[in-house]
């Protein structure tokens, strides 16, 4: 029995089915190897199945010794898209596919594809029942047909143009032979299809063509005539006669026309300067005469003379009379020579424009001409039109036929496919796999059985229990709190936050601190083994991953100086850590800046330096330091509820931000952040136990509840020693 009474509430007793199961771990095992027997024995009395694959890439081909608008016109159909493939996997499984393989191979012979014929008492006694068909009403042929689909598989590799021929077969030989002959068949029966087109538009072609050459030669002949009848002559093949004479006429005119421009303009600029009186020298048509040039070459001669004269004769020496009289003689000339040029150039534009005249008269008549030719050639468009489509059409079809008539042999028209994977002979079975079958059926046999014994347990009520609880075990875990015991760094809240800290608690808490301390005191003095040293404590701040760490130093400098070590010793170990002075005495900066007199905290709370300009480095380490700096005190103090901003953007840049208090109450550590998830570090170099429990007490009230105790011991003495 048992034991669980009718109306009470029970649950399953999961240990009790572990210990059910196991106890009967023998006729599990039992049942299980029988199982794996019966499977390997069914197995090696099963036929051994063989399968085998070809594979069938679907892609546009062409003879090798087509031309590149062959090639072209057979890559661009048809579209191999994913219907056009599931259409050749259709038409790989087609009835008439089938059969020729079927009688290619004479797989009707087989008893592997007839297996109706022999039949089988159990398949006799099912159809008698009217259970099943009987399969000998089916024809033979159909029987086979049904027989070799149920081994066939035809499938799409997906993503791909490949097809996949799969087949299953008791023979290796067959397995490997049926999927080659398919694709064989398939690809004589697409190639053949080429050929049909092929030769249907061959038998097509031959009388559209000798039709279409006396259609062209009846239309050029129309042509010839009415062009001859009407005088429309061609000159280069594409213009008239009437039409090329007045387009010369019309260049001509214009070209007289610009000559004839050109003449009036330049016997213009001659009468302008003749009549200003202006120098000929920059007029073209008068520097280019010759007689020109001679007299002007012998009027800078006299003038030469003359102004050689001047210097030793007077003005009316009979000399220079006679030479101004010559130079005024060759101006004359030279004026005449101009009125030569003028009336030479006044000749050339009345001749350019009778000359216009005459050809204006000529492009008239020839408008005339060009305009009759004009609607003549509307007659003649037509029947030229009529003889270029018949032409085109002619010759189109003569290169369908040429094209057509080269593949009509069967080499020449390759199928839309080719075979990129034949089957070959497989050597092990496809079906069954002996290991695969005896694991599967041994794990299964194991899992039934052992879930028939978790039911028999639970339906005898062996595997249930009560759920009602003792309540002794509810009170006591009611009342389980677990101590605040510190670990490798004392800590007031190292394993669990309390909700409201009482008396009660803190006194309990008191009581294993003070243990601790004791402990401590009696530790060796090796810093090393100090669990309160100032390794434990970098050591703890390194795995908590602080953002924020303010120091309280209740005996003064000495619990400075420990700060400064422990900031020094996290730098050293690759954190990047800054320390804020925030003493009275200035001590950390004494120890750690180059300058004494840097700018730092005060500075920068009374507005009298920039964020940037109080960062300094430790002068012994690669720790960052804000100092003291210089302000007042007092005036800085004022503005100290901005320093919670300072320490989130100092927390964003460092992994590690340390103020340093000096002997600061809770009061004042509250003005510097409005959070309480912060390390509170009491530096207490000797430790002495009522001022540090006073101060735990007094940081856990006001809801800091990580509060650490450092002991400087050496590396405090060794700090020390280094700034002195």
């Amino acid at each position: 029995m048992s034991g669980v009474a009718r109306d009470q509430d029970v649950d399953i007793d999961l240990g009790q089915l572990v210990r059910a199961v196991w106890a009967r771990r023998l006729r599990i095992l039992t049942i299980t190897l029988v199982g794996a027997g019966v499977a390997f024995a069914g197995t090696k009395i099963m036929s051994p199945q063989y399968r085998s694959e070809t594979r069938i890439l679907i892609e546009p081909r062409a003879p090798a010794f087509a031309s590149t608008q062959q090639a072209n016109d057979a890559s661009a159909g048809p579209l191999m898209d994913e219907l056009n493939i599931a259409s050749q996997v259709q038409l790989l499984q087609s009835a008439d596919l089938l059969k020729k393989v079927i009688n290619d191979l004479k797989l009707y012979n087989l008893p592997e594809f007839d297996d109706a014929a022999s039949g089988s008492a159990m398949s006799s006694i099912l159809v008698k029942l009217h259970l099943k068909k009987n399969p000998l009403e089916n024809p033979p042929e159909e029987r086979v047909i049904d027989a070799f689909v149920e081994r066939l598989q035809v499938y799409q590799v997906p993503g791909s143009r490949v097809i996949g021929i799969t087949f299953t077969s008791k023979d290796p030989k067959l397995a490997a032979a049926i999927p080659n002959a398919m694709a064989n068949v398939y690809l004589s029966t697409q190639s053949g299809a080429k050929l049909d087109s092929n030769s249907e538009a061959t038998r097509w072609l031959e009388p559209e063509i000798e039709g279409l050459r006396q259609k062209v030669s009846e239309a050029e002949r129309k042509v010839a005539e009415y062009r001859t009848s009407h005088g429309l002559l061609q000159t280069n093949g594409t213009t008239t006669f009437p039409a090329q004479q007045l387009n010369d006429i019309s260049a001509e005119l214009t070209r007289v026309r610009g000559d004839k421009a050109n003449a009036e303009a330049r016997a213009q600029a001659v009468r302008n300067a003749l009549s200003s009186g202006e120098a000929f020298d920059t007029l073209p048509d008068i520097m280019s005469s010759q007689a020109i040039q001679r007299l002007k070459g012998t009027e800078s001669g006299l003038q030469s003379q003359i102004s050689d004269l001047q210097t030793s004769l007077l003005n009316n020496h009979p000399r220079l009379k006679s030479l101004r009289a010559q130079l005024s003689d060759i101006r004359t000339q030279i004026r005449q020579e101009t009125q030569k040029i003028l009336a030479s150039i006044e000749n050339e534009s009345k001749v350019a424009d009778l000359r216009a005249n005459e050809l204006e008269r000529q492009s008239d008549t020839a408008q005339a001409n060009s305009a009759r030719a004009g609607e003549d050639e509307v007659g003649l468009n037509a029947l030229e039109r009529e003889a270029n489509a018949q032409r085109q059409l002619l010759e189109t079809y003569l290169v369908r036929y040429r094209e057509a008539a080269s593949r009509a042999d069967s080499n020449s028209s390759p199928a839309d496919a080719r075979i990129v994977s034949k089957a070959i002979e497989p050597v092990d079975p496809y079906f069954p796999k002996v290991v695969p079958i005896v694991v599967v059926a041994a794990v299964a046999t194991l899992i039934i059985s052992a879930i028939a014994i978790m039911l028999s347990e639970l339906f005898s009520g062996r595997a249930l229990r009560p759920t009602d609880a003792a309540p002794e075990t509810i009170e006591a875990e009611a009342v389980v709190e677990e101590k605040h015991v510190p670990q490798a760094v004392p800590t007031v809240a190292a394993a669990k936050k309390p909700v409201q800290p009482s008396m009660l608690a803190v006194v309990a808490d008191e009581e294993d601190v003070i243990e601790d301390v004791k402990a401590a005191e009696e530790a060796p003095e090796d810093e090393d083994e100090n669990e309160f040293s100032v390794a434990s404590v970098a050591d703890y701040l390194t795995g908590s991953r602080a953002q924020l760490a303010i120091a309280i130093s209740p005996t003064g400098d000495n619990g400075s100086a420990a700060t400064v070590s422990l900031t020094r010793m996290l730098a050293d170990a690759g954190r990047r850590v800054i320390l804020i002075d925030m003493t009275g005495t200035g001590y950390p900066t004494e120890l750690m800046a180059e300058d004494h007199a840097a700018l730092g905290v005060t500075d920068l709370l009374c507005g009298g330096a920039a964020f940037g300009d109080t960062i300094h480095g430790d002068r012994l380490s690669d720790a960052h330091l804000i100092p003291q700096g210089q302000s007042d005190v007092r005036r800085a103090m004022r503005g100290v509820d901005r320093l919670s901003l300072l320490l989130d953007a100092l927390a964003a840049a460092y992994d590690l931000v340390v103020v340093e208090c000096g002997s600061a109450d809770v009061a004042g550590v509250s003005r510097l952040t409005r959070s309480r998830d912060v390390e509170i570090i009491l530096s207490l170099p000797e430790v002495e136990e009522t001022v540090f429990v006073a101060l735990m007490t007094e940081f856990q009230a006001a809801g800091y509840e990580r509060v650490v105790l450092m002991s400087g011991g050496e590396g405090a003495e060794q700090t020390l020693g280094r700034a002195a």
